[in-house]
């Protein structure tokens, strides 16, 4: 009876505090939301990273999918393929725009089933730039115009405008947008065209827009191999990467043993693979090719014969190509760190010289009489001296001198056999003899 007594006490006491525990709204109850940052320049390592949380967001049964988007744009190329994972995800997802969504930024939003700003942003200004920063031709303009109505009209909002923010040559009356301009509009503007959904001021407000308030909110973070992936893909950074371990290597070439500079150039390459292989551009196969190439280059540098080091020049270029999953910028890259190299290397061998092993290859020494290099018998001596022709001078042939038999060259005139002539020059080999009219035995 006691026992009875005390359980139905206690389940007095557990009810009323069970019920107390419950959310507050049933509706976000047990649901996950994972906010994903889209932030800086877009490019291959943010495609990496957001590839990543969305499929750790499937993978944890998240209810939705929130992109805090502040980004001036970036790569085309990334931002497609963002766009393409953004839309094969089956989980709602909403583009909330923290500070401004420009270029390729807007068109990662317009992928979104809904856009939400916060007040005093912007979204638009998305023309199409080449890798020289540059506005992109005709052709590539047109592709990427279609692709902004064709992200517009994913969820009924009307591709003018999409249109409008790349392409100058439209004129909206109502937002004040004259020829010549790109379309960027406030969030004000957004809503008003029906661009955006909701003007919210921080992320509890959008939450509650989305019925979400009672939801368990799991932030994404890069991680630190992901940060370095990033800045490593940056198409400013590639080129610096290249140019610092293709000097490196090159100045150990000129230098004995191995040392900082074949370090520094080492670990540039290898900060090059390293990234693009955690953005999932590189593979294993282009590390492979990059280490045989080099291999075949030091192969050819001791074994000289040309055909090792161009299949070794062919690797190494094959195995970047591979890596960095863009031709334009590879071959941009390329071409500065050459001239970097070329100029850096020939800076470093008039200050420091020749040290390494390409001493074996090189003839690097100059033959000169300051050196004590002679390239034949000097004989001074014989200058002045009376010799006597012993065959025709045509102008060359043989004079006799106390015996001796001497290759002898006249100053272009013909002299007979048994002349007297005397050696007026003496240069190396080349003895020059003039005829002497008026010689008489003993003197002149």
């Amino acid at each position: 009876m006691r026992y009875g007594r005390f359980l139905f006490f206690l389940a007095i006491i557990i009810i009323p505090l069970m019920a107390s525990v419950q959310p507050a709204s049933g509706e976000g109850s047990g649901q996950k939301v994972y906010v994903i940052p889209v932030q800086q320049e877009i490019e291959r390592g943010l495609e990496a990273f957001l590839k990543r949380s969305i499929k750790d967001a499937e993978n944890a049964g998240a209810d939705h999918i929130i992109f805090e988007i502040n980004t001036p744009g970036g790569r085309v190329d990334s931002a497609s393929k963002i766009a393409e994972i953004i839309r094969d995800t089956k989980i709602p997802t909403t583009a909330y725009i923290v500070k401004e969504a420009f270029s390729a930024g807007a068109y990662i939003a317009l992928n979104a089933d809904e856009i939400v700003m916060k007040p005093s942003t912007a979204i638009g200004s998305a023309a199409v730039i080449d890798s020289r920063g540059n506005t992109a031709g005709k052709k590539a303009k047109s592709a990427w115009i279609a692709e902004m109505e064709a992200a517009a009209e994913l969820n009924n909002r009307d591709p003018k405008y999409a249109r409008a923010m790349a392409d100058d040559d439209m004129e909206i009356r109502e937002l004040g947008l004259k020829r010549g301009e790109l379309l960027t509009m406030t969030a004000n503007q957004a809503v008003k065209v029906g661009y955006a959904e909701r003007i919210v001021n921080n992320r509890s407000e959008l939450l509650s827009y989305l019925k979400l308030e009672d939801a368990s909110v799991t932030k994404e973070k890069q991680s630190l191999a992901e940060k370095v992936a990033r800045f490593v893909t940056n198409p400013v950074v590639v080129p610096i990467l290249l140019s610092i371990g293709f000097l490196g290597m090159v100045i150990e070439l000129f230098t004995a043993g191995f040392g900082i500079a074949g370090i520094i150039g080492i670990s540039s390459m290898f900060l090059y693979f390293f990234g693009h292989l955690l953005a999932g551009l590189a593979g294993w196969e282009s590390i492979a090719l990059f280490i045989l190439g080099i291999i075949l280059l030091l192969l050819e540098v001791f074994v000289p014969g040309g055909i090792v080091g161009i299949l070794g020049l062919a690797a190494v270029i094959a195995s970047l190509v591979m890596a960095a999953g863009s031709i334009t910028t590879i071959v941009t890259s390329m071409g500065i760190a050459l001239l970097v190299t070329i100029l850096g290397a020939f800076l470093f061998l008039k200050f420091f010289g020749y040290k390494g092993p390409l001493r074996k290859l090189v003839l690097f020494d100059s033959t000169s009489t300051e050196k004590g290099y002679i390239s034949s018998k000097q004989r001074q001596d014989l200058t002045g001296r009376i010799a006597e022709s012993i065959t025709p001078l045509r102008p060359s042939g043989t004079a006799e001198l106390d015996g001796e038999y001497l290759d002898v060259v006249t100053e272009g005139s013909f002299i007979q056999k048994g002349k007297p002539v005397r050696i007026v020059k003496v240069q190396g080999s080349r003895i020059v003899v003039r005829e002497v009219k008026d010689y008489h035995e003993g003197g002149m």
